[in-house]
């Protein structure tokens, strides 16, 4: 195994450079791709915790864009197993526009989500602004299901397979879809945490030859290791911009159980945030999803904080933050 120092020595900048970073923050009230209310408070909620305030006191510029204003699609009737696919695409196609205007302006884009069928408009955008892309999914779910391979129907678990250049072909035409075009290789997508796969999802996994690191992974080779392995994954190619997907549900119920899907055995809170400080050090992070932050799931006040505040510390990390601590480039002891 590589030492920490050789890990750092693979980021394509040195440390002192994510202070400079500016963070675009997109707020995205969007609930529809999943059928339990709540997740569209998740926006509020990480900014009420203190996350611009605390990005400022790293020193990272950070300019907030609001909250998006989605449409009320009446009459949503599902399409085949597809259900709410209205709402979901003119939202995604909203995000998008809103996420490519963050990311011309300059910023590293973050969206606070919402659910995950979000990720569909903010991968969207990201690419219709840069280029090509890499895109780490940190999940407890792979979120690879075609709208023909679901079972339940909900949008939240498809997002990545409208996104797929590989896998374009196995999406029927779906009502406020036919904006969405492929964007995303299966040889630059990474996940790490995976711990709740339909069979369909592992199929397509194996069949596209995904880099997958489920928990037996995490379990089996250290979180260090496997964000070696993902470090070298990314940078042995042309290195590309990287999107980072996280949905709150890939850390362990324990620590964050206010959300939709909760899968038991998951991230712990330092494997969480290494996975975030990792990501950020490679000096190739360009956009951040932050999503499933649901109050409604909590049991009580504590489960609501501990989950929002478990959001807030790993996009902390997305911009710099390490736990061995942090001062500002042009920090100078006092004189007496």
């Amino acid at each position: 195994m590589r030492s920490a120092r050789t890990l750092q020595q693979l980021a394509a900048v040195p440390r002192r450079s994510l202070h400079h970073r500016s963070a675009g923050i997109i707020g995205a009230p969007f609930c529809r791709g999943q059928p339990r209310d709540g997740v569209e408070r998740g926006p509020d909620l990480i900014r009420a915790a203190g996350l611009l305030q605390k990005l400022h006191e790293q020193s990272c510029a950070v300019k907030d864009y609001g909250n998006l204003a989605f449409e009320d699609v009446a009459d949503d009737e599902p399409v085949g197993r597809v259900k709410r696919a209205r709402a979901v695409g003119s939202a995604n196609r909203r995000l998008s526009e809103a996420v490519r205007a963050v990311k011309q302006d300059g910023h590293t884009s973050v969206m606070l989500g919402g659910d995950h069928s979000l990720a569909i408009g903010s991968i969207h955008g990201h690419s219709a602004a840069v280029g090509d892309l890499s895109v780490v999914w940190v999940d407890a779910h792979a979120d690879i299901n075609t709208p023909l391979s679901s079972d339940t129907g909900n949008i939240h678990g498809q997002p990545v397979s409208y996104l797929l250049h590989e896998l374009h072909a196995k999406i029927p035409v779906l009502p406020n879809f036919s904006w969405i075009k492929p964007c995303v290789s299966a040889k630059d997508l990474v996940y790490i945490g995976l711990r709740d796969v339909d069979p369909a999802e592992h199929y397509i996994l194996k069949l596209l030859g995904v880099k997958v690191f489920s928990m037996s992974e995490v379990d089996q080779l250290g979180v260090a290791r496997v964000m070696e392995e993902t470090c070298d994954y990314l940078s042995a190619k042309v290195k590309k911009p990287i999107h980072l997907s996280y949905d709150i549900d890939a850390i362990d119920p324990s620590v964050t159980p206010a959300t939709g899907t909760p899968v038991s055995g998951g991230l712990t809170y330092r494997e969480g945030l290494y996975i975030a400080e990792q990501v950020a050090q490679t000096g190739l992070l360009s956009a951040v999803d932050m999503v499933e932050v649901n109050p409604l799931r909590g049991e009580t006040d504590q489960d609501v904080r501990s989950t929002v505040n478990m959001a807030v510390d790993l996009l902390l990390a997305c911009f710099g933050r390490l736990r061995e601590g942090n001062h500002s480039p042009d920090y100078r002891l006092p004189e007496p």
